[in-house]
């Protein structure tokens, strides 16, 4: 291993990036958007009037594609692949592993013994059956009964991937059942769009038909020299290194955040950047994060749905243009110890299809106080679902993220701005019932009628917390970057629809039983909503045990692991939700559930058999091997030396000798211990307890031979150790 480890960091000096993977960059970037995308303007280009008609329909209103339709649809959509060498087309989905997954069908079709043509039809691009019995499925489907279908989600625009044309779709059992993200989400989407149009066109505005949630999503990664990574079996394995001493110098002085970004990661963005835009990802934004070695990019916001998938495919495209250029991408939210770790920011905003942005105050007291129904709405909704919310960001890695001085921690809190939060107290005081003509004139002009000047000055943002609003939005900063947005984004769009339903129940009982006017409804409603969510908005330092110990008094829960958190998806208040609204039957929330906790047992199963390998197989060999060489030294000097002088002269040595023994000693007693611990946590059938096992009896156990380790690597001889360093993996550009 030491020898790979030397290898590999010669042939970094040996390399040219700069010349080798030189990128040459177009004039205007603008040029190349949606050249691989099957868009809107190629879609005019290719398809009949009455086809185009149908398939805005159907990504506008959500109407049915009639077969005959989808023919031409999908004739069409042939014409343009080929014109551009595509050979090949796939159902392209997202199923429960946490990747996408598809299966390539050639367009050509023999008809003849000697002749063949290129054939693609509706009924191939509606629905395609790629078996895929072995994805996650959570007992949902027997051995016998393993077929799944791919279904076309004509809302997110193909695409091309070199010789393929990509479909976006759903992925559905035999008897219908969703083993995906995108399907549930698309059914969020649907129930958030139906509640806030409603409430927009009873309240607001009598124009809105449609109302769009946004998401703009923030990537952060890792990249690691490609020879660097290959001598490093733990990043290879787990994505994650399991070992390793911090460097003397990691991210104290913050000099690489916002730095000037390395020529070789340059190169590399530029050719990422370039793949986006023809694939219609509208990334603007790139630059250093904190960590040595760590970046972020973050694209325009999108419609949901379609944003969701852009991430997905953007990892994709991220690992292959990264290959590219010798390096390997980490998505792992703590792949380095003692550095900051990795987080996908959801930045979640609703759209009108009239243009406005129904999280943004307008020029008068009428939309601001749009702005506060839907503000207000959000924040009751995280604060009555804030254990549900948890539970979709839960993950074994995540869990090494949440909580530290990077990343907010498990408590679900809100961070809305102290002149903001202000507001939201004045609101509180709002009258009973009816309200006053001095009342309402006072609330429209120094309380709601403010809001604007107060939003445009308050641009302060809590990094501590997990969900903050930002202006005109809220950003979800508990995301991992390695998650699938959709999840997070379903329940997201799921709890605010389930609370906007309720609220306008609620105020139209007020107006036709208590002959309230409408704003007089809606003043009462949220002032009621204020004070119940008051509990979890916090303006504060999410980090600190003083918020810790006010979290607990005010109720909130801190699950600070996977497991924990996942015990509280099955909560009947939360299964009425998925339910009441369509979003999953009773059977898929067990089904997901255990896949998640089946999961998190394999994923630390994984990682600790692969750390009980590594200290058994590199790290105890090479310590005793360095071992023998001071034994020999000490004999050495005993042989020149008398015994008074030995003594002296041999202290150092011997103390050395005696701490490689014992650091040795417990490696291999917990390395034993820690794979008895793994065969006793797979041996439980239940999930939840065996996910509970595999945190509290055998991810513990992965300390003390880091700790151990970590000391022999500053004994050892450097070039007898077998691991590639920290200060190799995170400062070699």
């Amino acid at each position: 291993m030491s020898s790979l480890r030397f290898k590999a960091l010669e042939m970094l000096s040996f390399t040219d990036f700069r010349r080798d993977n030189a990128v040459t960059v177009p004039a205007k970037l603008s040029e190349l958007f949606c050249q691989n995308v099957f868009s809107e303007e190629t879609m005019r280009e290719y398809l009949t009037k009455e086809a185009f008609t149908s398939i805005q329909n159907a990504i506008k209103r959500g109407t049915k594609i009639q077969r005959d339709v989808a023919d031409q649809i999908a004739v069409a959509m042939k014409d343009w692949a080929l014109s551009k060498g595509v050979t090949h087309y796939t159902h392209w989905f997202q199923p429960l592993t946490g990747s996408t997954a598809e299966k390539h069908d050639s367009f050509f079709t023999p008809f003849e013994s000697d002749r063949a043509i290129e054939r693609f039809s509706g009924g191939m691009l509606i629905q395609q059956e790629p078996d895929a019995s072995s994805f996650p499925n959570g007992g949902i489907r027997n051995t016998f009964e393993a077929r799944g279908y791919t279904a076309w989600d004509p809302t997110s625009p193909a695409f091309i991937m070199g010789t393929t044309l990509c479909i976006p779709s759903i992925f559905i059992s035999y008897t219908g059942e969703t083993l995906d993200y995108k399907a549930p989400l698309l059914r969020a989407l649907h129930a958030l769009d139906e509640a806030a149009t409603d409430i927009c066109k009873s309240y607001f505005d009598k124009n809105v038909t449609k109302v769009i949630p946004t998401l703009g999503w923030e990537q952060e990664y890792f990249l690691v020299d490609s020879a660097l990574y290959q001598s490093r079996p733990d990043l290879v394995i787990t994505g994650k290194t399991l070992l390793g001493h911090s460097p003397a110098k990691g991210q104290q002085l913050d000099d690489h955040y916002f730095g000037s970004i390395p020529t070789r990661v340059m190169n590399f963005m530029k050719e990422l950047e370039i793949e986006c835009m023809k694939l219609g990802i509208p990334v603007t934004t790139r630059h250093n994060e904190v960590a040595p070695n760590q970046f972020e990019l973050a694209p325009m916001f999108e419609e949901v749905n379609v944003a969701v998938d852009h991430n997905s495919l953007l990892m994709d495209i991220m690992a292959r243009v990264a290959h590219k250029h010798h390096f390997h991408i980490l998505f792992h939210e703590k792949p380095f110890a003692g550095v900051n770790g990795s987080g996908k920011h959801n930045n979640w905003s609703l759209a009108t299809d009239t243009g406005e942005n129904l999280l943004m105050p307008g020029k008068n007291p009428k939309k601001n106080l749009q702005f506060l129904t839907f503000f207000v709405n959000t924040l009751k909704a995280v604060h009555d679902y804030a254990d549900l919310l948890r539970a979709s960001i839960a993950s074994a890695s995540n869990d090494h993220r949440l909580g530290a001085n990077e990343a907010p921690p498990a408590i679900i809190s809100a961070f809305i701005g102290t002149q903001l939060f202000g507001v939201l107290e004045e609101l509180e005081k709002v009258t009973d019932g009816k309200l006053s003509p001095e009342e309402k004139t006072e609330l429209k002009l120094n309380v709601v009628g403010k809001i604007p000047e107060i939003l445009l000055d308050n641009t302060d943002r809590n990094r501590t917390s997990p969900f903050a609003f930002t202006g005109n939005k809220f950003e979800i900063r508990a995301v991992g970057s390695s998650a699938n947005c959709a999840e997070v984004m379903t329940v997201m769009n799921s709890i605010v629809a389930k609370q906007l339903q309720s609220f306008k129940i609620e105020v139209d009982k007020l107006i036709t039983e208590d002959g309230l006017k409408k704003d007089e409804a809606i003043f009462n409603i949220l002032r009621e909503y204020i004070k119940v969510s008051k509990n979890i908005m916090f303006e504060g330092d999410g980090y600190s045990e003083e918020w810790a110990e006010e979290a607990a008094k005010r109720g909130l829960n801190n699950l600070k692991t996977t497991p924990e958190a996942l015990t509280k998806e099955l909560d009947q208040k939360f299964i009425d939700l998925y339910e009441g609204l369509g979003i999953y039957t009773h059977r898929e929330i067990e089904a997901r559930n255990e896949i998640k906790l089946e999961k998190y047992s394999t994923v630390i199963a994984i990682e600790g058999t692969v750390l009980a390998d590594i200290a058994r197989n590199h790290i105890i060999p090479c310590a005793l091997k360095y071992q023998n060489r001071l034994i020999e030294n000490v004999k050495g000097i005993k042989e020149i030396f008398g015994d008074k002088e030995f003594k002296d002269l041999a202290k150092e040595q011997m103390n050395m000798i005696a701490e490689i023994s014992q650091h040795v000693s417990i490696i291999k007693v917990e390395a034993d211990a820690l794979l008895a611990a793994i065969k006793n946590a797979k041996s439980v059938e239940d999930p939840q307890a065996s996910a509970t096992q595999f945190c509290n009896d055998v991810k513990p156990r992965f300390e003390k031979i880091r700790d151990s380790s970590d000391a022999l690597e500053m004994v050892v001889d450097d070039e007898l150790w077998p691991m590639t360093k920290y200060r190799e993996l995170l400062f070699t550009r």
